[in-house]
């Protein structure tokens, strides 16, 4: 939300709309987990690249980016599998 907030602060537009999904809901879906059940060490490791975790805010993105397309990413991929099987 802060992401939006500044945008139409600083620049009156946005390229994305008011609504979100965070990361860990989306696994929460994707993985058909309790919502208090999911956390990194839970996630499959496929889905994590070798980032530094070094809680600085450009490698947090940096991580953050990443994991979420990874888990679109392979979980695009395994609906497909699916989905011609």
């Amino acid at each position: 939300m802060f992401v939006y907030w500044y945008l139409i602060r600083f620049t009156g537009d946005s390229p994305f709309s008011f609504s979100a999904i965070d990361i860990k809901t989306y696994a929460m879906a994707m993985l058909k987990t309790p919502f208090r059940d999911i956390n990194k060490g839970n996630m499959p490791k496929r889905w994590f690249d070798e980032l530094p975790h070094t809680h600085k805010a450009l490698d947090d993105a940096i991580e953050q980016g990443a994991l979420f397309c990874n888990i679109l990413a392979k979980t695009s991929n395994e609906r497909l599998k699916n989905a011609k099987a």
